[in-house]
């Protein structure tokens, strides 16, 4: 046993712990076994296996669980999982996060992580214990920072201090409050972030009618336009390549030797070129003569399109606003200028981030196992369904106030989802260290509630 007055001493959250709980070690209320590592080759069916990415903070997600051979896992042991065993992340980014098997994943096995097995306490109490932040803040995370790589060896974890109510029927109350309560505030999480989904959907439905239909009149009298992108246009607009109405700079070779003067300049990299935003935190320089920087230099108003990266995000352009001066940019980036008089780069931005600008890319884009890749020849053949420059200002002006709109109820839902989950962090560490005091009568209204 640990002293209380000893812990009280140097772990804040001990000060308000209740004088007939104990403190003990993970390691003397269970055992700790690791899994089974790197895992064998993926089968469509077999024996599921539970991956570091497949547990998120109290939750296994099960629909990209592994599937292994049996035949492949090890004979000299039992490498099954059983109801109620803990799974805790054993290196990574999520160090130390930790979910309860289910009874529906009774005989999966764990991949590289670790597993407790309690025995000396009720499983489901350590499992909140091990999601409290007295747990994950105060005790994983000072030990994962020896490393650049985060990571967590059975003892260190089996070292865990965990605070513990005298009697299991303690321990269970607690349970049973804490599975309600978090049941409940989990169904509200849920229902916010559908309404995310739907703000979204409702985004992309307004930029797809409005690039594609206008403004004004939902039901515009068309024309065929015998392109197999988009086969109708409003009567008043025409369908262009982009090539036609804009002209395309490439960028920088790196790795090239020049000679003569040099002149130091910003540049963009591919990893500064998000999808619909710049990321210009961290920004290289590079030195070339001065002829050029001048050649490649970016303007404000060039869109910046990626010649490679994920498919759902190939071909979203972004405007350079002129944030960094003289800037340049690699050849892996494109940077479209528009003929302003033609093409407003707004517009072009707006029809880029559409169903149909992302249907384009994502059906034109050459596919690798994880990323693909487009050119500038199908970049420029991109169709542009063009109204008027007036028409087109009258659009961008349209969706800027529209999605500004929308991006507030978002904000405002987002706010909703963080005080959420800041309220279940806080009240699992108010449960599992006695700072709430779990009644009969909390039971009774918690369950009248569910």
């Amino acid at each position: 046993m640990i002293s209380l007055q000893e812990t009280r001493a140097h772990a804040s959250w001990a000060e308000t712990l209740p004088d007939e709980w104990r403190l003990r070690r993970l390691k003397s209320v269970a055992s700790i076994r690791y899994g089974l590592g790197q895992p064998p080759a993926e089968l469509s069916s077999g024996v599921a296996m539970i991956r570091a990415t497949d547990v998120d903070a109290g939750t296994i997600r099960t629909e990209s669980l592994l599937r292994v051979d049996p035949a492949e896992l090890p004979q000299d042991r039992n490498p099954y999982l059983t109801a109620h065993e803990i799974i805790v992340v054993r290196s990574g980014a999520y160090t130390g996060d930790s979910a309860i098997v289910p009874s529906a994943l009774e005989g999966a096995v764990a991949g590289y992580d670790m597993v407790a097995t309690v025995t000396r306490a009720s499983p489901h109490f350590v499992a909140y214990g091990l999601l409290s932040k007295y747990v994950l803040e105060d005790q994983i995370h000072p030990l994962t920072l020896r490393a650049a790589q985060p990571h967590l060896n059975a003892e260190e974890l089996g070292s865990i201090v965990l605070a513990m109510p005298p009697t299991r029927d303690e321990q269970q109350r607690i349970v049973t409050y804490l599975d309600a309560s978090c049941a409940a505030i989990d169904a509200a999480m849920t229902a916010k972030l559908r309404q995310l989904e739907t703000l979204d959907s409702v985004r992309k439905d307004v930029i797809q009618r409005v690039v594609t239909r206008g403004v004004d009149d939902e039901h515009p009298e068309l024309r065929k336009t015998g392109n197999v992108w988009m086969d109708e246009v409003p009567c008043t607009w025409e369908l262009v390549s982009l090539k036609r109405v804009s002209e395309f700079q490439t960028g920088l070779t790196l790795g090239k030797v020049y000679e003569g003067p040099l002149v130091e300049r910003p540049y963009l990299r591919v990893a500064n070129v998000q999808d619909g935003h710049l990321n210009l935190e961290d920004v290289t320089t590079i030195e070339v003569p001065t002829e050029v920087a001048h050649r490649v230099g970016l303007r404000r108003g060039d869109v910046l399109m990626t010649e490679g990266g994920d498919l759902d995000k190939l071909g979203r352009g972004t405007i350079w606003s002129g944030a960094i001066p003289d800037c340049l940019h690699q050849n892996h980036i494109f940077a479209i200028r528009c003929f302003e008089h033609k093409l407003l780069p707004s517009f072009l931005a707006y029809l880029t981030a559409s169903r149909y600008g992302r249907d384009y890319f994502e059906a034109t884009g050459k596919r690798t196992t994880n990323l693909a890749s487009t050119n500038s020849t199908k970049v420029g053949l991109f169709p542009i369904p063009r109204p008027s420059i007036a028409e087109q200002g009258a659009i961008c002006r349209f969706l800027a106030d529209k999605l500004a709109e929308i991006a507030r109820l978002v904000t405002g839902i987002e706010a909703q989802v963080a005080t959420l989950s800041a309220y279940r962090k806080s009240l699992i560490h108010e449960c599992v260290t006695g700072k709430r005091r779990v009644s009969e009568a909390d039971l009774d209204r918690v369950r009248a509630h569910g």
